[in-house]
């Protein structure tokens, strides 16, 4: 079981980035389009505000908390937020604007992603329901700023 959890901790978010890039390349050019703007918007201001939220937020891994070995080498620096779980959730985020069952798919392999980084002992729940938070909330004012753009500049 413990192979399983490090695999999906590590690596099952290459999975998210795979299926994004073959959904990207399967659908229309207009839809493409406007997907790129989501995305090339939604994860650089994810990212920023992740990083700054690490600034703000200071939780200690499980391993260094509660004097254990996590499953897999980590630096003991700090776990908020989870930058796997991040990017996974963006991917689902972005994607489930334009096609909600994948999107739900990949929100389901973001949550596995999660999941398996905590029962490693790397982060916290809250660390995960952080990145969660910060990705799903950057993709919608995106989404809306987007919209509002595209409506604004038609008139």
């Amino acid at each position: 079981m413990d192979i399983i959890i490090i695999i999906c901790a590590n690596y099952l978010f290459l999975l998210s980035i795979a299926i994004g890039v073959l959904y990207f390349l399967k659908i229309n050019i207009k839809l493409k389009r406007r997907l790129f703007i989501t995305t090339a918007f939604s994860f650089p201001i994810s990212y920023i505000v992740a990083k700054i939220s690490g600034l703000l937020i200071y939780d200690p891994r499980p391993f260094v908390v509660k004097h254990i070995t996590p499953l897999f080498s980590h630096a003991p620096d700090n776990g908020f937020p989870s930058d796997h779980m991040l990017l996974a959730m963006a991917i689902a985020s972005v994607i489930f604007i334009y096609n909600k069952k994948l999107g739900i798919i990949l929100a389901i392999i973001a949550l596995c992603v999660g999941l398996a980084r905590v029962f490693a002992n790397i982060h916290h729940v809250e660390d995960i329901l952080g990145s969660s938070f910060i990705a799903i909330s950057v993709t919608v004012f995106v989404y809306l700023g987007q919209k509002f753009f595209m409506k604004t500049s038609s008139s």
